[in-house]
């Protein structure tokens, strides 16, 4: 696992140890920063269901302003810090550790919303719809924010209310699906 680009292009990053963490391949990333393009300059960054924190690492490496990450596993919070320490980015990022699925409480305190969102909840663990609703419930997203789902290949997912789904692609056995707010069509590249 390494930085696909940025001022961090090909820093390694630490790799979980078993099979309760399943981080995000360095091809499907790279697809999806691709597609981004420059909506991740300066863009307040949320990664919810964090892992090992790749997610988020490489927004900031390309540019995004700051980043929270989300997850409720432990040794997720503990390995995306580590990801995030190795990386000199503790400073412009915040790691904390909660069940998503229940609610972003959480986030109630954080004073500002997010623009860009990344979400890639464990396969099959029908969590990602209420943490959906949790994160268009707790007013932190940006007017006109764009999400990034990764789900299973043939997932389905309903984007609930003042979401709706911009894009979808396929990448072997994982799909991404990206969600904005607004009613402006939202320019993505590749």
């Amino acid at each position: 696992m390494r930085i696909i680009g940025g001022q961090l292009r090909g820093r390694k990053l630490h790799r979980p140890t078993g099979r309760d963490i399943r981080p995000t391949a360095d091809r499907l990333r790279e697809a999806v920063f691709n597609i981004l393009g420059e909506r991740v300059l300066d863009a307040r960054v949320l990664d919810l269901f964090a892992g090992t924190g790749a997610l988020a690492i490489e927004a900031l490496s390309r540019g995004a302003r700051d980043a929270v990450l989300v997850d409720r596993s432990r040794a997720a919070v503990r390995l995306a810090q580590r990801n995030l320490g190795a990386c000199g980015l503790a400073d412009r990022s915040r790691v904390i550790r909660w069940d998503i699925g229940r609610n972003l409480n959480c986030l109630s305190s954080w004073p500002r919303t997010f623009d860009l969102v990344f979400m890639d909840p464990p396969y099959g663990a029908d969590i990602l719809t209420p943490a959906l609703a949790a994160l268009t419930g707790c007013s932190a997203l940006a007017p006109e924010a764009l999400l990034v789902v990764e789900l299973e290949a043939g997932g389905r997912l309903l984007p609930p209310e003042g979401l709706r789904e911009h894009d979808r692609r396929r990448y072997g056995g994982s799909e991404v699906v990206f969600l904005a707010t607004g009613e402006r069509r939202m320019p993505l590249e590749g």
